[in-house]
């Protein structure tokens, strides 16, 4: 593996840039769907410690993407483990299933690693 990647280099390329933004807008669309959530938890009867769990497993998935930018092993596993934590939240305290979340799954796996992979040697 370390001779299949020997010409790439350290500098962040649109490739890269590119899917931590695909990554980061369905994040936020994420986001938008807890914000709306909580603005409706009354009539919806939602408790008010679920958006304590929820806003805290949003903020370590961003704060995943921005680990992995700054190219830190930890955003790499802490992301995707953030995002099936998101989408069980849903689907067990509130019986929604997230296509905002599923979609991100599939970037990760299917664009992100692509172009996480061959910068995994500068990963500290």
């Amino acid at each position: 593996m370390n001779n299949e990647f020997a010409n790439e280099s350290p500098k962040k390329d649109l490739g890269f840039i590119l899917s931590l933004f695909a990554l980061l807008f369905f994040t936020m669309m994420g986001i938008g769907i807890d914000a709306d959530e909580y603005s409706q938890h009354t009539e919806v009867n939602i408790p008010e410690w679920y958006f304590y769990l929820i806003f805290t497993i949003d903020f370590l998935m961003v704060l995943g993407l921005v680990l992995i930018f700054f190219y830190r092993k930890i955003g790499v596993f802490l992301f995707p483990a953030a995002l099936v934590g998101h989408f069980i939240s849903h689907s067990y305290f509130l019986s929604t299933f997230l296509y905002t979340d599923v979609t991100n799954m599939f970037l990760f796996i299917g664009v992100g690693l692509l172009a996480i992979i061959p910068k995994w040697q500068f990963f500290k």
